[in-house]
This record gives structure tokens, C-alpha cells and sequence, in this order.
């Protein structure tokens, strides 16, 4: 089943099951996916029954989309997880690196990445997305898919010239009982991603979620981005470094990862035979459309705007 949060011609938010060609409405009471991922299976499999028996029925291509999740808790996501990474890592942890983006960063599939010129270099990062249906807590890895509701695709909008003007280089002070004032100082680099990965539209979404009874392997999976119809890169969730089982695992024994939650598992990296690599299309300069597609998922389109 695919479920979408859709915007109505009045403005207001409604839930939708997808299908190919036509949308049907739940009813009122679940106004965006958040409602139907928090809803007891009766309650979900009563919504869905009446909206295919009697919901309004809408074309897909009329379908005004919001992100699927449009206030998640968290939208948790997992730096340098692909196979291709270790080989570039100077030096870095054996266990999953996470930072957050903020719910105000997602954008719906068809709308606007929004870049300013003073942004600098800006890429898009194709992820397989992860939509979490219950409430975990040091989860085992061998249970932790049992707290998955289902995908969704990403795109982790990145900045790099913003990174650069966020990173400090400096003396970082560390005990050292041998030291005559009991300190020494280490000299070290820090970024921290508030901009450069969280700014407004840096996180478009959708279009809608999949449930995960629909995606049996989500480590099977191939993932193409493009851009203005040229591939960009070509490659598959197999090259995952760390499992979306490892990382649920890992992730709960720190944050608990509530229902709604969204988890970027990684980019796909590799190029594509048509040349290029995601990071070398600089939104900022180029424009155009963005187009991520990942088998049994669907495709999240989006074109930049400048503000």
C-alpha cells in the first residue's frame, strides 16, 4: 500500500492511497501519513476499506504533494554510509554516524528546492528513507525491522560552501593529568550541520511512503538520480555499509526512535556511464530538475528556484 499527505485546493492536508493512475481520500480524520503510521491495523485497515469503497477518488496526476511525514520528530540520517566511502575515510568510527535535519528542511515531491546564490556549491544526495511505524528503544538488530512502517525516498540537499563557513579549526582542550595544569590542547576541526544540511527545502520527500510488507528486501534496491534527464548516478542499496537493521539497532540505543520518525539510510554514489557524480552538480549554478528514483519506491521530483 502507498500512502500520501496531499494538499487540498482549500489548503488543508489530506491522507490518500495510491495507485497507479487514481488517489481515494481516508476519511477526515487522518490528515497526513503521521495519523495513519499512529493508528491502531483495525483502524488502518477500517480507514482504508471505506476510502476504496466510497472515498473520492482524485487522478494522480492532479495530486498536489506535501511531504509524506510533514512534521516528523526527527528526520535522523546516516553520514558516509556507503561501501564507497571507506576507501576516502582518513579516519572515522566503525559504527553508524548520525545527525538530524529538521522537519522545517522537508519539502513534498513536484515543489520547489529554494537555494539563495550567496548558498554556494549545493548537491542533492539520492536516500532510500525509512518511515518508523513503532516506538524503539535498544532494540536487538533481529527485531529492529519489526519497527519499520515503511519507505520513502529523500534527498539529502547538501551545501558544501555552507559546511565550510560553519567549520571551526581550533585548540580543543582535553585533560591531561600529566600536564602541569592538568589540561593540553589538541587541535581539531568541527562542523556542525545546522545550515549546510538543515536549511529550508534541503530535505524534499515523498512522494509518498510504501509499506514495508511491499519492499521485501530494502537492501535490494536500485537507486538512479538524475538531472534534467541526464543519469547522475546509478546504484543500489546492497552497497549500504550499515544495514537499515544496523542502524535502527544502533540508533536506539540513543534515541529513541518514535513513530513517524524518518531515517536517510545514505547517498548512492555510484556514477553513473553517462559520467558525473552527485557531487558535482552544483544546484546552485545548473538549476534544473531532480529526479530520484528507487525501485519498488517510486520517483521524488523537484526543480530549483532562487529565493
Amino acid at each position: 500500500m502507498r500512502f500520501a499527505t496531499i494538499e487540498r485546493t482549500n489548503g488543508t492536508a489530506a491522507v490518500v492511497a495510491v495507485s497507479d493512475t487514481e488517489a481515494a481520500v481516508l476519511p477526515d480524520g487522518f490528515t497526513d501519513v503521521a495519523r495513519v503510521v499512529a493508528a491502531s491495523e483495525g483502524d488502518r485497515a477500517a480507514a482504508v476499506g471505506q476510502a476504496l469503497r466510497t472515498g473520492r477518488r482524485l487522478p494522480v496526476a492532479e495530486l498536489s504533494w506535501l511531504p509524506p511525514v510533514p512534521r516528523p520528530g526527527k528526520v535522523l540520517c546516516v553520514a558516509l554510509n556507503n561501501s564507497a566511502n571507506p576507501d576516502r575515510i582518513l579516519s572515522g568510527p566503525d559504527t553508524p554516524a548520525l545527525f538530524l535535519k529538521p522537519a522545517t528542511a522537508l519539502v513534498g515531491h513536484g515543489r520547489a528546492i529554494r537555494l539563495r546564490k550567496d548558498d554556494g556549491r549545493v548537491h542533492p544526495e539520492p536516500e532510500l528513507a525509512v518511515v518508523i511505524g513503532r516506538s524503539a528503544t535498544d532494540v536487538d538488530r533481529a527485531d529492529a525491522l519489526s519497527h519499520v512502517f515503511g519507505y520513502t525516498v529523500l534527498n539529502d540537499i547538501t551545501a558544501p560552501g555552507l559546511r565550510a563557513e560553519d567549520t571551526f579549526h581550533y585548540g580543543a582542550i582535553h585533560p591531561d593529568p600529566q600536564a602541569a595544569d592538568g589540561v593540553r590542547t589538541v587541535e581539531s576541526w568541527v562542523s556542525y550541520p545546522g545550515r549546510y544540511k538543515g536549511s529550508d527545502t534541503f530535505a524534499p520527500m515523498g512522494p509518498w511512503v510504501v509499506t514495508a510488507d511491499e519492499v521485501p528486501d530494502p537492501h535490494a534496491l536500485r537507486i538512479t538520480c538524475s538531472h534534467d534527464g541526464r543519469t547522475v548516478t546509478d546504484d543500489t542499496t546492497a552497497h549500504l555499509r550499515f544495514d537499515v537493521a544496523q542502524v535502527i539497532a544502533f540508533a536506539s540505543r540513543y534515541l529513541t526512535l518514535e513513530p513517524g520518525d524518518v531515517i536517510g539510510m545514505g547517498t548512492a554514489l555510484r556514477r553513473s556511464a553517462t559520467g558525473g557524480a552527485v557531487q558535482n552538480l552544483d544546484l546552485n549554478r545548473l538549476g534544473g530538475r531532480v529526479e530520484i528514483t528507487i525501485d519498488r519506491v517510486g520517483t521524488l521530483a523537484n526543480t530549483v528556484e532562487w529565493r
